[in-house]
This record gives structure tokens, C-alpha cells and sequence, in this order.
């Protein structure tokens, strides 16, 4: 693999595709009381967060595509921020940073989702094979796996991010959540995200059981396939959504996150969305592998306990 794919942007180690200024006006951000970061190693859960934050702050309004919850809810290190004080809060946001580097403040509040290092392996390989800048659909599982150990893919090293993360699970402004859960019980999930968010948005959604039905149907593997694949048919010529089609809030915090995408997706941000796929793809020479590393990386930690009822080797 071309590590001249990747660049370091002041420590932070990324696809060039991510512009430089870009990135830095993310980390050099001050956020604001209200401000919401949706926070995660990528593949490990950003994406399921990013709508289920959005059908709560939209009464559970089904977004016309994958785009529009971008839009309300951006991920930064892609579009970049620019401070303006008279926008309504609360106002979510995503982004992939280690805890040293996220933009932070005590009146901020941080949903960070964790997943296994097995899973979150596999689900980046085929996104890396499917997403053309990774230059990666050539390549074998193997060749990434090592990429993936090494810390030489886009966000660096899984665990120097997550034990980041980790060690401030228990902060009041945190709410560190496993995939792993949401799969497990989303309706539970989604209360606390609610509840974090704001007492009256969990209020609501337990007051009216109608809308948390709609809500966690809006968020399920399905719909969140079906989203991506009209944001896909949407294609170069039309990649963002018309502000008249978007809700109200959306539009409204749009103008924070400037114009549009730069390219058309090609990645799958949705695929299978199970636990437990890496059976489906490490050898026995390749578990060992895995086990070293983790063995290695968590060292005097227990963060492997997360996933203690899962059938890991």
C-alpha cells in the first residue's frame, strides 16, 4: 500500500483526501455549551449515531437521504467548521478524533461509540475496498490487516484512539456506548442518546411510544441502506440536498458546514451492520496476529472487558 495516500496533519495521520486547513480548522475549534460531538474510530459506529441524533432532533422525521443527515449533522474533519455564536443549540456533530485532539470543552457534551477490534477490522477493509481513494480494492484482507495493525490507515492507530477515549468514559459529559449494545438493544440505546442530549428530548420519545417506534424504524439496517442508496443515485450532479426538501433545524445549521461534497461517495457507510463477521474473515494465523497486538496495546488496561459476552478469541 502507497503510504503517500496518507498525510499527518499537526499528529493526525489521514487520507490526503482530507484537506489540510480543513482539518486544522476542526482542531483548532472552541466549542460551545450545546455543541454535540458524535465520536468514534471509523467504522465502529459514527454513522447509526449520526441518524439516530437527527431523527431526535427532528421529531422523527424520515430524511429524503443519507445526505441530509450530513447535512444537519456533518462530519467535520470532511467539511470543515466555522464558528458562529448565533446559531441554535444544541448542534451535533461527527468526527474521528482521538480524545487529544478533539475539540474540547466541559459545556460540550461527547457520544463516543466503541466496536470490536474484529469487527471494526472488517468493516474498514470493505469500506477501504469499495471507497476508490484507499486504492485498496486489489488488495487482500491480509495486506490490510496488517495496514490495520500497524496504525497505517486513515485515523491511525485503533487502539491509541479508543483507550483515548476510554479514559474518560465516566467523565458527566461523555456517554461512551458500544456497537455492540446498539445492536443488542437499540430502543434502549436510543433513550440514552436522548436523554444525554437533553432531558426533554428523552421526555418526549417516552411520552409518545408512537414516535420512538418511527424513530428506531428510521434507524434500523434497512432504512439506513435505503438512505445511502438514493444519496448514491443522486450521483456528481446533485450531492447535496435542496434546502427546501431539508427540515427546518437542518437548514438552519447547514450554513455552519459550507457547500457541498466535494466528490460522489463510493464507499458503503451501511453494509452487514452484524457482530461477529470477523469469523467470516480471519484465518488462524491471522487471529494470532490479532491477539499479539491487542495483548500488546492493552497492556494494563481492561478495556477488552467491553466485549467479555462476546465469543472473541
Amino acid at each position: 500500500m502507497s503510504f503517500e495516500l496518507y498525510r499527518d496533519v499537526e499528529g493526525l495521520y489521514i487520507r490526503r483526501e482530507f484537506q489540510e486547513k480543513t482539518v486544522q480548522s476542526v482542531l483548532s475549534y472552541e466549542p460551545q455549551e450545546g455543541d454535540i460531538f458524535i465520536v468514534s474510530y471509523p467504522k465502529c459506529g459514527t454513522t447509526w449515531v449520526q441518524n439516530i441524533t437527527y431523527n431526535i432532533f427532528n421529531d422523527g422525521v424520515r430524511p429524503p437521504s443519507m445526505i441530509d443527515v450530513f447535512r444537519s449533522v456533518p462530519f467535520l474533519e470532511r467539511r470543515g467548521i466555522q464558528d458562529d455564536k448565533d446559531l441554535p443549540r444544541p448542534l451535533a456533530m461527527k468526527t474521528h478524533l482521538p480524545f487529544s485532539k478533539q475539540p474540547y470543552s466541559e459545556g460540550a457534551k461527547y457520544i463516543y461509540v466503541s466496536r470490536n477490534p474484529y469487527d471494526c477490522c472488517v468493516s474498514f477493509y470493505h469500506y477501504a475496498k469499495t471507497n476508490l481513494v484507499d486504492q485498496f480494492e486489489d488488495r487482500t484482507f491480509d495486506e490490510f490487516l496488517e495496514s490495520f495493525v500497524r496504525g497505517k490507515v486513515s485515523f491511525g492507530d485503533y487502539f491509541d484512539h479508543l483507550l483515548s477515549w476510554y479514559a474518560h468514559r465516566s467523565d458527566p459529559n461523555v456517554l461512551f456506548m458500544t456497537y455492540e449494545d446498539l445492536k443488542k438493544d437499540t430502543v434502549s440505546c436510543v433513550l440514552k442518546v436522548a436523554d444525554f442530549i437533553g432531558e426533554e428530548y428523552g421526555r418526549n420519545l417516552r411520552d409518545q411510544p408512537e414516535l420512538l417506534g418511527r424513530l428506531v424504524s428510521n434507524v434500523s439496517l434497512e432504512a439506513m441502506k435505503g438512505l445511502e442508496k438514493e444519496m448514491k443515485k443522486k450521483g456528481p450532479e446533485r450531492r447535496v440536498a435542496e434546502p427546501s426538501t431539508m427540515p427546518e433545524s437542518a437548514r438552519t445549521k447547514s450554513a455552519l458546514f459550507g457547500g457541498p461534497v466535494a466528490k460522489p461517495f463510493s464507499g458503503h457507510l451501511v453494509r452487514k451492520g452484524v457482530v461477529g463477521d470477523w469469523k467470516n474473515h480471519f484465518s488462524p494465523v491471522q487471529v494470532e496476529r490479532m491477539k499479539e497486538w491487542i495483548a500488546l496495546k492493552t497492556k494494563g488496561s481492561d478495556v477488552m472487558c467491553l466485549w467479555k459476552d462476546l465469543d472473541l478469541p
